[in-house]
């Protein structure tokens, strides 16, 4: 079953797409920061799925002789803040940060607004992880679909550790290069549609691996299936790949 709207499922893909990281990060949030005119506010139990369900977003659009520069017109500054964190104990937990930069838009009578949704003139989201800053605009987040495994991806790494740790080692041998002995701890980082994330700690450092899916999959209920054919190709190596003790 394919998620409404979702893109298709394209071989090619190895990983997700920005937009895709920012639009998965705002679907598994508990939590965020707003900043509305330089005031800090938390909030927590984001519990009802993706933010931007609760936001109406409208492309910022500059007034005719007005540099781009002068967007809100005097409205308030909005800027949500969301921290992706990995569910694992690994090194460097923050995996990405995303923020979402606009005005709000006070009073605001469209269709779309609701009591519960906050009508923000968009500026722009960036994405800020180990790889770099990128800057998305709104036709770009759109346009995106967030990952279908992105609401369960905490609770099935961490049954994956907690439960069978074994299997982390057995994935190992999917790794190449193969790792070696200088490795101390491998550990579950992040799951997606496209794959498996494992974080090779050594030391000195840590580097990452993805170890990609069959193909990628477009439902939760996919995920079984393509995991354990991840877990039978790694039974197929002979080669034996421990960890030392």
């Amino acid at each position: 079953m394919r998620l409404p709207g979702a893109p298709a499922a394209t071989p090619a893909a190895a990983r997700p797409t920005d937009a895709e990281r920012v639009r998965s990060v705002l679907a598994a949030a508990h939590s965020m920061t707003v900043v509305i005119d330089g005031v800090r506010h938390e909030v927590r139990h984001l519990d009802d799925g993706d933010p931007l369900g609760r936001l109406h977003l409208h492309p910022a659009e500059p007034a005719a002789g007005h540099p781009a520069s002068l967007l809100g017109g005097g409205r308030p500054s909005i800027r949500l803040e969301f921290t992706d964190i990995a569910p694992t104990p690994v090194r460097d937990r923050v995996r990405a940060r995303v923020t979402v930069l606009g005005h709000l838009l006070t009073p605001y009578a469209g269709e779309e607004a609701g009591p519960d949704t906050t009508c923000v003139e968009y500026g722009q989201a960036v994405l800020e992880t180990a790889e770099g800053t990128s800057y998305l605009g709104l036709e770009e987040l759109d346009g995106a679909w967030p990952d279908p495994l992105a609401p369960y991806e905490a609770g099935m790494l961490t049954h994956l550790l907690d439960e069978h740790p074994e299997l982390v080692t057995l994935l190992l041998r999917l790794v190449r290069p193969r790792p070696t002995a200088a490795v101390l701890r491998a550990l579950p980082l992040a799951l997606d549609r496209y794959g498996i994330t494992l974080r090779l700690e050594e030391r000195t450092g840590h580097h990452d691996v993805r170890l990609p899916f069959p193909s990628p999959l477009d439902d939760v209920e996919q995920s079984g299936t393509q995991i354990q054919a991840l877990l039978s190709a790694a039974r197929r190596r002979s080669h034996p790949n421990t960890l030392p003790a």
